[in-house]
């Protein structure tokens, strides 16, 4: 049985590599049509017990889907004939698993970050009954603050299952890249090739100036983990063929052909055909494409399905995807929306973000990493404080939202979803500062953990 959700383009025949190109023109859209998508991940926790959200039994995610269902209109998706519930969808809107459980709103594309915050104040508001019937809270933040990977339920993913076997051989931290860091995205439009792939590279550029900002993942295994993200950290220990800043991207003549030439030679996970899948580990998409693989050959679908598999700091598809920010709470997580949409939407912001980022190459901006899962604002860039850069970057954006002038009812800009993050910067201060202070404060753990628990 094939995809209900499938495009007519899943079986188009890919060849050359100009057939690889097509997603990144399908994707290319008019100014005046821009809008922004986000994806919100949570980590789920029952209380008192503190324990991991489990997939099934009466208040574990199947039961929190079944209520949404129930109550909510929302409508059930399986991967294939006979699986398992994995996802949900209402219109635009989805909400998925990842692979250790972590609850993800992925929201439909708006015109402004107004929006974008309604749809997820509708989204928690539809959890909140059904979280208090369960003895459930969801966090905004980062990391796991309480499980172990061993403790966290195996989602029943095709891919996830693959996936948990094949990543450990890539990196010492992949089963904690995949089952306990939570994020939140923002999903961008570009108008033709050049504003995707100047986009691509400023974002990348920026990366770890706004991991910074939005550090917010200090606990692991019920105590304080010695890095403001723990998220960060754990993603400098992944797969480098599929993950990182993209040295590639940072030629100002780069193209989609070597964001697509990158992409050929990572090594794909597999090969789905209806309900079979074929464990394909052991390949790249380039031999793929030349040689096919047990009888399958490489199409259109398969190679989108390979693009969602790669994990870079900013991803390109049919839209471009900020991918680089902890999980935040209530009051910051329009944030990130709103500062990607300040700078890269606006034609002088843009401008003004080329030469931001003019004094940074990839190796400054490489090496700052480290220092950056450590001690967020207070590391050091390029001879300067990152707290600096921050600051300068907020400029940046808010200018950028002032000129777009998209208001509220209340006759207010998008630059009031950053009021809480400049509050931030301008103390020098991340979120996940906020968190140690009260622990190093007295609080005990679990306190400063539900200070982010959203419902």
């Amino acid at each position: 049985m094939e995809d209900p959700l499938a495009t007519p383009d899943d079986a188009r025949p890919v060849r050359s590599l100009d057939d690889l190109l097509f997603p990144f023109h399908e994707g290319e859209t008019e100014r005046s049509r821009f809008r922004v998508g986000t994806e919100l991940e949570k980590i789920g926790i029952l209380v008192p017990e503190r324990a991991p959200l489990p997939y099934e039994g009466d208040r574990g995610i199947k039961a929190v889907f079944a209520l949404l269902i129930a109550h909510h209109g929302w409508f059930e998706e399986r991967e294939h004939d006979g699986g398992e519930v994995i996802s949900l969808r209402r219109g635009e809107t989805s909400i998925t698993l990842e692979p250790g459980g972590q609850f993800e709103l992925s929201g439909a594309p708006h015109e402004t970050v107004h929006q974008i915050c309604a749809e997820f104040r509708c989204h928690m508001k539809e959890l909140e009954d059904i979280s208090r019937e369960l003895g459930i809270v969801w966090l905004g933040l980062g990391f796991h603050p309480f499980a172990r990977p061993e403790e966290l339920p195996e989602v029943p993913k095709l891919r996830y299952g693959i996936m948990r076997e094949y990543m450990p051989s890539r990196g010492p931290l992949a089963l904690d890249m995949m089952t306990r860091t939570a994020t939140v995205q923002a999903n961008l439009d570009f108008s033709n090739e050049d504003d995707a792939m100047r986009k691509l590279r400023l974002s990348l550029a920026i990366a770890p100036v706004m991991s910074a900002m939005f550090a917010n993942s200090p606990f692991m295994e019920r105590g304080l983990s010695g890095d403001r993200s723990r998220r960060v950290r754990v993603w400098l220990g992944m797969d480098p063929d599929r993950s990182g800043l993209l040295p590639f991207a940072w030629n100002e003549a780069a193209r989609y052909r070597d964001y697509a030439e990158w992409a050929l030679d990572v090594p794909m996970f597999m090969v789905k055909r209806g309900n079979t899948v074929l464990r394909n580990t052991g390949q790249t998409f380039r031999a793929f494409m030349a040689d096919g693989y047990r009888g399958a050959t490489a199409t259109g679908g398969d190679w989108e399905s390979h693009l969602q598999t790669l994990f870079p700091e900013a991803r390109l598809k049919r839209t471009l995807e900020v991918r680089c920010a902890d999980s935040q709470d209530g009051s910051m997580v329009c944030a990130l929306p709103a500062i990607s949409k300040g700078l890269l939407y606006d034609d002088e912001a843009l401008s003004a973000l080329e030469k931001f980022v003019a004094p940074l190459d990839y190796d400054t901006v490489q090496a700052s990493r480290d220092g950056i899962a450590k001690d967020a604002l207070r590391a050091k860039l390029g001879g300067r404080e990152v707290s600096e850069w921050a600051a300068e970057l907020l400029d940046i954006a808010e200018g950028g939202l002032a000129r777009l002038s998209h208001l509220n009812g209340n006759g207010d800009d998008e630059r009031v979803h950053l009021k809480v993050l400049r509050a931030l910067v301008s103390d020098g201060k991340c979120p996940a500062d906020l968190l140690i202070e009260r622990v190093e404060g007295g609080d005990s753990f679990e306190e400063a953990v539900l200070t982010h628990a959203r419902v």
